[in-house]
C-alpha cells in the first residue's frame, strides 16, 4: 500500500509535513522519502529505507538538511520515491500511491517510439513511479499528462507532485479507488490519504478530490484543473481493514463503520445465539472495533483475552520472509490468562486472506488454555486477488485460503459456484467453513455476508469496489 502528505504554504511548512508523513505510517514499511521547495535552494530530496526502523527515526535530522515552504512526502511498500524529474515540463518531484499492472506493456510501447531509457531496478524491474512520469511527461502540461497517464493505466494511480516554482498539483486515481482529502488552515493547504494527519496539525477539512480530479495547490488557492469523473469504485477495504480508526472517506467514519459492522454480523449470525461464549474478542487491531460492534449487539461480554506488545515490530509483515512474519505475529501476542483459561471465546477479525497468522493465533489461544476459540470474519471469503492496489496482493489466487478450499473440494469446477461458496447458507458454502474450521482448529467459523458489509459502509453499492470478494468490475 501506502500513502501521502504535501502542504503548500506561506511558512516553512517541513514539520507539518514530517509529522504528517509519519501519520501515513500504517500503509507502508519499506520505504519513506520526503521533498521541499524553497525560493534560495529550490527543489530538494531523501528517500530512506524504514523496513527496519519507523520513518520518524530515519527523518530526524531532516530539519538540518532541507527546508521550504511546499513539501511533500510518502509512505510506500513499493519502489523508492519520491522521484526527482528534469523533463519538457520542468524539474518536479513526484510520488505515487497504487499499482500499474499492465507496466511492462507501456514500458516496451515506450521504449519503442522514444529512443529513451529507464534506470533499471535489481533483475530490470522499472520503478513505477519512474513509468508513471515517462506517460506524464508525452505531454505539453501536468493536466494532460496526468489525464494520458490515468487512461493508460490499468490499475491505479493517485498522484502528488511537487512543481519548481513551489506549487503542488494532486491528482485522485480514475476511478476513485484510494481518497485523496484537502485541509485548509490560515497559511495554507495540505492534501493527503489520511485526513486526520491534517487535523492534527490544525488544518481543517477544505475537501475530497473526486474520481481522477486534478488539481493545483498553492498557499492562497486550489485550482481545479481537470473536473472529476462521475464513476466511483472506492475501496471498500478502507473502512473494514487499512483505514485508520480516526478518518473519514466519502463522509463515513472508520471506526463507526467498524461498529455497525460488528453489529449487522451478531444481528445476522444465528448460529452463534444459543452458544455458551464468555468472552467475545478482537483480533488486533483493526479486528477490535468490529468486536466491540458484535459484542454490544450480541449481550455477549467483550473482552481482551491477548493483547500485542508492539513497541518494537509494530505491524506483523514488516519483515519480508513468511515464516519470520509468522514468528513475529506469535510473539507479539501477550495473553491475559484469567480471561483465556477454561474459556469459551469467539474472536472477530478485519478478514482471512491466507490464514497462516490466524492459525498461529488460535493456536495460541489454545496452548494458553481456551477451551474453544470461534472465528468471525469482518468482511466476506476473500475469493481473488487485488489487481488495483498494491494491498493485500497475491502472486497465485491459490494463495488465498478460500480458493485453496475450494480447489480441495472440488477441483477447478469449484470456481464456477463462488458465490454459493461465500453464502453461508448454502450446502457448499457450510462445507467451504467447515473445511476451513478443521484446517484452523476453529469451534465454528462465519464471514460477514456482502450484504452486511455494504450495509456497513452506508454508500451507494455502485460506488464501492467489491472486486476481492466478488470479482465484479
Amino acid at each position: 500500500m501506502g500513502g501521502f502528505f504535501g502542504v503548500a504554504s506561506k511558512k516553512d511548512c517541513m514539520l507539518d509535513v514530517f509529522f504528517g508523513v509519519d501519520y501515513h505510517s500504517h500503509l507502508g514499511t519499506r520505504r519513506a522519502g520526503m521533498a521541499a521547495w524553497d525560493r534560495e535552494i529550490g527543489l530538494q530530496r531523501q528517500i530512506h529505507n524504514i523496513s527496519n526502523s519507523p520513518f520518524r527515526t530515519k527523518f530526524e535530522h531532516v530539519f538540518e538538511e532541507m527546508r521550504g515552504t511546499s513539501a511533500i512526502g510518502c509512505i510506500s511498500d513499493a519502489d523508492p520515491q519520491p522521484l526527482l524529474i528534469r523533463s519538457n515540463l520542468g524539474t518536479y518531484v513526484i510520488c505515487m500511491t497504487g499499482v500499474i499492472n499492465n507496466a511492462d506493456d507501456l514500458i516496451d510501447q515506450y521504449l519503442s517510439f522514444s529512443g529513451g531509457h529507464f534506470d533499471a531496478m535489481t533483475g530490470g524491474r522499472i520503478n513505477q513511479t519512474e513509468l508513471l512520469c515517462a506517460l506524464i511527461n508525452q505531454k505539453s502540461n501536468f493536466a494532460e499528462g496526468i489525464r494520458f497517464a490515468q487512461k493508460s493505466i490499468e490499475g491505479t494511480a493517485s498522484i502528488l507532485i511537487l512543481t519548481e516554482t513551489g506549487s503542488l498539483i494532486a491528482s485522485r486515481d480514475r476511478m476513485g479507488r484510494l481518497p485523496v482529502e484537502i485541509g485548509k488552515n490560515e497559511d495554507g493547504f495540505a492534501v493527503a490519504f489520511e485526513s486526520f494527519a491534517y487535523q492534527k496539525l490544525g488544518f481543517e477539512d477544505y475537501r475530497e478530490l473526486g474520481p481522477g480530479e486534478i488539481v493545483e495547490i498553492t498557499p492562497d488557492a486550489v485550482t481545479v484543473l481537470s473536473e472529476a469523473g462521475k464513476e466511483k469504485r472506492i475501496c471498500s477495504f478502507l473502512w473494514s481493514y487499512y483505514g485508520y480508526p480516526t478518518s473519514t472517506y466519502e463522509g463515513v467514519n472508520v471506526e463507526e463503520m467498524r461498529y455497525r459492522n460488528g453489529a449487522i454480523m451478531a444481528e445476522n449470525d444465528q448460529s452463534a445465539r444459543d452458544m455458551s461464549i464468555d468472552y467475545v474478542g478482537g483480533v488486533p487491531d483493526s479486528g477490535t472495533p468490529h468486536a466491540i460492534g458484535y459484542a454490544n449487539r450480541s449481550g455477549k461480554p467483550f473482552a481482551r483475552a491477548f493483547i500485542k506488545y508492539t513497541p518494537t515490530w509494530s505491524r506483523s509483515f514488516m519483515p519480508a520472509n513468511q515464516t519470520d512474519r509468522d514468528k513475529i505475529a506469535k510473539m507479539k501476542q501477550i495473553p491475559v490468562n484469567a480471561l483465556i483459561r477454561d474459556k469459551d471465546l469467539l474472536f472477530v477479525d478485519d478478514s482471512i486472506v491466507r490464514g497462516t497468522q490466524l492459525r498461529e493465533t488460535v493456536e495460541f489461544l489454545y496452548e494458553s488454555g481456551a477451551k474453544s476459540v470461534h472465528m468471525r470474519s469482518a468482511c466476506p471469503p476473500i475469493m481473488y486477488s487485488c489487481k488495483y492496489l498494491n494491498f493485500s496482493r497475491s502472486t497465485n489466487e491459490m494463495e488465498l485460503i478460500a480458493r485453496r478450499v475450494i480447489m480441495e473440494l472440488e477441483g477447478e469446477d469449484g470456481f464456477k459456484y463462488i458465490e454459493e461458496y461465500a453464502d453461508g447458507n448454502t450446502e457448499r458454502g457450510r462445507k467451504l467453513r467447515e473445511a476451513i474450521c478443521e484446517k484452523f482448529h476453529f469451534a465454528s467459523l462465519e464471514f460477514q455476508s456482502l450484504e452486511g458489509i455494504i450495509r456497513a459502509i452506508g454508500l451507494n453499492p455502485c460506488d464501492l469496489c467489491t472486486y476481492c470478494w466478488n470479482g465484479r468490475e
